[in-house]
């Protein structure tokens, strides 16, 4: 079993920071690829950025240069900070992680463990 658990969510203005964190335990603690996912109001979970190792990272364009996506694997915590905010951040932010495959992951498909997610509201 493993649990996934993200808090760091808020309410932000426009242009402001927001760091998120995703603590992890059993198997789905330490060396497995993780990744963050965000889901709007009518619109599909989406990948936002993943992880496997810190040089082995993936961003979706509308996010590069303003978050970064780190884990500390002694705290099995992964962290997604974001900057910059736009009001089409806002979203409702998933932790997942990958029992079954090594590597970056960069499909929804491949994660088998979620979180219950954290809610991120920028205001213009």
């Amino acid at each position: 079993q493993g649990q996934l658990v993200e808090s760091g969510g808020g309410l932000v203005q426009a242009g402001g920071s927001l760091r998120l964190s995703c603590a992890a335990s059993g198997r789905t603690a330490s060396n497995n690829p993780m990744a963050w996912f965000r889901q709007a109001p009518g619109k599909e979970r989406e990948l936002v950025a993943a992880i496997f190792t810190p040089r082995s990272t993936y961003y979706v364009d509308s996010v590069k240069g303003r978050f970064t996506i780190s884990r500390d694997n002694a705290k099995n915590t992964m962290y997604l900070q974001m900057g910059s905010l736009k009001p089409e951040d806002t979203a409702l932010y998933y932790c997942a992680a990958s029992s079954r495959f090594s590597g970056l992951q960069i499909t929804k498909r491949t994660y088998d463990y979620w979180g219950q997610g954290t809610q991120v509201t920028v205001s213009s």
